[in-house]
């Protein structure tokens, strides 16, 4: 398992890697539409309400990575047409901090409870998952659009640091239960150290130019960066514990199994999920 898991980790960063590297846009927003559909299909197929039809999750995906698709190419295009600008005013305005209001709001008091045993069909929890994933397929495509490839890298960096210093912070330290109903192994003293470093990568990026980290020192103090940073950290961890209440709640433990000894998409990019979002308003707030 290990041994698969560190190949199929060396494939998706090599593809990454390759995706940034190029002068095109298309090769990384293409990976974000076929990743953001993905993870939709199998966050549905968690929360699908029964007495819809089976295939619904399915056909949601396909429609949605379609329609996510054909924005793209009409916001990379020199002639975009009204309504795909009026979509990015809405999607701007209106459904990021919806989405984000839920994500702080209702996601987090979600797992605070921690009623894993509740009944895993629900069209609002579905309505959510569609709602969350088009805000962070959007998010990113814009991030990128207008801060470049090295801005959304340092970005996903900061969950990164975030998730690997948890880990391990909690192997070595850990005592007190974060959420025991929802993700058992997870505590206090491993979200403490994911937050920690976060921080300090955000502090330690903010040197190189155009990065995330580059671009919140130059407009905000200090005092205000480094709690904004410890609330992505949080919301990343919000983000992983809530599908794990998903996942509880549904009975699974992997969404899927797309990506061989990582399970799903959704479990990847499940800590992305409220944080690019916020990262999005807090770039158009020191914009």
């Amino acid at each position: 398992m290990l041994k698969q898991r560190v190949i199929t980790a060396i494939v998706l960063l090599a593809v990454l890697l390759a995706a940034v590297s190029t002068s095109s846009p298309w090769p990384l927003m293409f990976i974000v539409v076929i990743a953001s559909a993905c993870g939709l299909w199998e966050w549905l197929r968690l929360v699908w309400p029964t007495q819809f039809a089976v295939r619904g999750p399915i056909l949601v995906a396909i429609l949605t990575g379609l329609s996510m698709a054909a924005l793209t190419a009409q916001w990379l295009s020199l002639a975009a047409s009204t309504f795909s600008l009026e979509l990015f005013g809405f999607f701007t305005d209106a459904l990021i901090p919806l989405v984000s209001l839920i994500w702080i709001l209702g996601a987090s008091v979600s797992v605070i409870r921690g009623n894993a045993t509740a009944s895993s069909s629900s069209w609002l929890l579905s309505a959510f998952a569609l709602l969350a994933v088009i805000a962070v397929w959007f998010s990113i495509t814009r991030l990128y659009l207008e801060h470049g490839a090295w801005f959304v890298v340092s970005l996903m960096a900061l969950i990164w640091a975030a998730d690997i210093a948890a880990y391990f912070c909690g192997k070595a330290f850990g005592r007190h239960k974060l959420a025991p109903r929802v993700s058992p192994g997870k505590t206090w003293e491993g979200a403490l150290g994911g937050v920690f470093a976060a921080v300090v990568w955000v502090l330690v990026s903010a040197q190189w130019p155009g990065s995330f980290g580059a671009h919140l020192k130059a407009h905000f103090p200090l005092g205000i960066l480094i709690p904004l940073v410890a609330l992505l950290a949080a919301l990343s961890i919000i983000g992983d514990l809530f599908e794990s209440l998903l996942k509880r709640r549904a009975g699974v433990k992997d969404s899927s199994h797309l990506l061989p000894g990582h399970g799903g998409v959704f479990d990847r990019i499940d800590a992305l999920l409220p944080v690019a979002p916020i990262a999005l308003m807090l770039s158009g707030a020191s914009s």
